[in-house]
């Protein structure tokens, strides 16, 4: 039973979040670097002491949506090793770009500390580490926040799917695989072309759940399918590497999972990475290390069920501040190191390039929150064909490299933390369901005061083409 005052949180909470969300400023403009004029990708754009924020795109662009209560407070604009712009949110012109200056660290004086602080890439990682447990939330919280899914070959998108979504998590010190809890809340755009994906994650589905005679991808039609064993084997396909909360209960969540047995970022994690510092740079006024991630004495593996996910060397960055040690961003990619990697990795996916991940944190209430994820990692649709025989017409269609190789792409940008303990038992009682490929009706009022990724010049492109082939294809 819910108490009064519980009833009386939750509908103040929800009324407050549909008031601002109808009364909304725009801020929309792109973000350049004052010496190259090259965009600045992954910039963040938020405002002062809120979590209201997002990031720029690959064209330096963004958009950001900041309910009128907040016209007097402070835009920030900051990318790591430039100068913070800084201007009241009713003051922000649209029209001009924003140009970042290059902004140099400089050293403090030395002073004498009660403990010494270290001085080479390893050591100040490992403090980093060490520090997870004050840095990183210790207690419950939600975040509301956006996410997209999309796959494409090497000429167009083949699937798109764009969610609302909300986070429970109960802190650091507790397993992610045991308390952390996703719900897909709306659902913007879903669009799916993928005939060749289809039929491959079916013969892959059958072979792996039928212990009977094993089919190949050549014994299948689409036309003899039907909806719901495409629809059962896609589900199954994409839950087992990607999945929307494997990103948060997997190995890569390396800062979240990290006291997880074998994590990447765990007690072993110098025998899988070295650590170079490489120069100390200015992030909103703060200085903040950037450290190489480098090749260990170990191969780094994701230990993934039912696939080879092995033979990874890690490269990278690292960016941690210099006051109190906490990790900002992550650039993480593991690249095919062993023979066995290699070989799959060229065969399979035309790449060497297995994972790229970036993870980025906001600081609020002096803890780092997640707040802009990003992960590719390319997609297994078919093996080939293996046949020194001269190839049908079917079949160089078929097996068409640019067709052929598919990659996924997932974002995740969170805009909302809620820490209030009675609005988060409320947010549990409702049921969850992580599920983004369940049918929901599109909330065009919702969607038009959310805050998004904007997509870039070429992905507007592309999704238009897919739109229309998804329209195409359902009449």
């Amino acid at each position: 039973m819910i108490s009064n005052l519980r009833l009386s949180l939750f509908f103040a909470f929800t009324s407050a979040f549909i008031f601002v969300a109808n009364a909304q400023i725009e801020l929309k403009n792109k973000v350049v670097d004052f010496s190259t004029l090259l965009p600045l990708e992954n910039a963040s754009i938020y405002i002062k002491n809120t979590t209201i924020g997002t990031v720029s795109n690959s064209d330096g662009r963004f958009l950001l949506l900041v309910p009128e209560g907040f016209s007097q407070d402070t835009i920030v604009i900051s990318s790591i090793g430039f100068k913070t712009f800084k201007t009241k949110v009713d003051e922000f012109d649209n029209s001009l770009d924003i140009f970042l200056e290059e902004d140099i660290a400089t050293l403090d004086e030395v002073v004498i500390l009660a403990e010494p602080r270290p001085t080479d890439g390893n050591g100040i990682v490992l403090k980093a580490i060490e520090k997870l447990d004050v840095n990183l939330p210790d207690s419950s919280y939600v975040q509301k926040g956006f996410f997209r899914h999309k796959e494409r070959n090497k000429v167009e998108f083949k699937w798109l799917i764009e969610s609302a979504i909300t986070l429970y998590d109960s802190g650091y010190t507790v397993s992610a695989k045991d308390y952390l809890k996703l719900n897909v809340d709306e659902v913007r755009k879903s669009y799916d072309l993928r005939d060749i994906d289809s039929i491959f994650s079916y013969v892959a589905y059958t072979n792996q759940k039928d212990s009977g005679k094993r089919i190949k991808i050549t014994d299948v039609e689409r036309s003899e399918l039907s909806k719901e064993q495409l629809v059962k084997a896609i589900k199954w396909n994409d839950t087992r590497v990607n999945g929307l909360k494997n990103l948060f209960s997997g190995k890569l969540n390396l800062l979240r999972n990290s006291k997880d047995n074998n994590a990447l970022f765990g007690e072993e994690i110098l025998s899988n990475h070295q650590f170079e510092l490489d120069t100390i740079l200015v992030d909103n006024e703060r200085k903040i290390y950037k450290i190489k991630i480098d090749k260990s004495f170990d191969f780094v593996g994701l230990q993934t069920e039912g696939i080879y996910n092995e033979g990874y060397i890690a490269n990278g960055w690292l960016y941690i501040y210099y006051d109190n040690y906490a990790i900002k961003r992550i650039e993480y990619n593991l690249i095919a190191a062993s023979d066995a990697q290699k070989i799959r990795s060229k065969r399979l996916f035309d790449t060497q390039t297995n994972h790229k991940l970036i993870l980025n944190y906001m600081e609020f209430q002096d803890k780092m929150y997640p707040n802009y994820i990003y992960y590719e990692t390319p997609k297994l649709v078919t093996v080939g064909l293996k046949s020194d025989t001269k190839m049908t017409e079917s079949q160089k269609e078929r097996y068409n490299k640019n067709e052929r190789y598919y990659s996924t792409i997932q974002e995740v940008l969170f805009s909302e933390i809620v820490l209030d303990n009675d609005i988060i038992k409320l947010e549990l009682e409702k049921d969850w369901d992580a599920d983004i490929f369940a049918t929901k009706p599109y909330n065009k009022e919702f969607w038009r005061n959310y805050n998004v990724l904007l997509e870039s010049e070429e992905d507007e492109k592309l999704i238009k083409d897919l739109t229309k082939k998804a329209q195409l294809f359902k009449e």
